[in-house]
């Protein structure tokens, strides 16, 4: 399975879900990430305030701020390669590179029907 690595900005914690003004786009992106980990998905996190080493030695990310700053950050590579910049990736996205395979979440949702058989109403 792939290895997704994601360099985050700095953060008063590891995943940024905490303080009284929390980000919704980390409170989306923390529950992607659980869900993708139980799905047997391989992620990594580097929060640049905790960890400025890893930012430092990936070639890719040192290069990439060296570049553009902070402002790329969040930072997402999968396997050593740059898929993302600035935006953390969704689900579909985590799913895609996992190799996971999406399930409907809501019934009748991949058949447009919401009667049994699949008949519609």
């Amino acid at each position: 399975m792939n290895t997704i690595q994601v360099y985050d900005p700095a953060m008063c914690c590891s995943s940024g879900v905490c303080g009284t003004e929390v980000d919704q786009a980390l409170v989306d992106f923390s529950a992607n990430v659980q869900w993708a980990a139980q799905q047997g998905a391989t992620i990594e996190r580097f929060n640049l305030a905790n960890q400025p080493m890893a930012f430092v030695e990936n070639p890719v990310v040192k290069d990439m701020l060296g570049r553009a700053g902070q402002n790329c950050l969040p930072m997402t590579l999968l396997d050593g390669a740059l898929m993302l910049a600035g935006r953390y990736p969704t689900r579909d996205d985590l799913a895609k590179w996992a190799g996971i395979e999406l399930q409907a979440e809501a019934v009748g949702a991949t058949s447009g029907c919401c009667c049994a058989g699949g008949k519609c109403c």
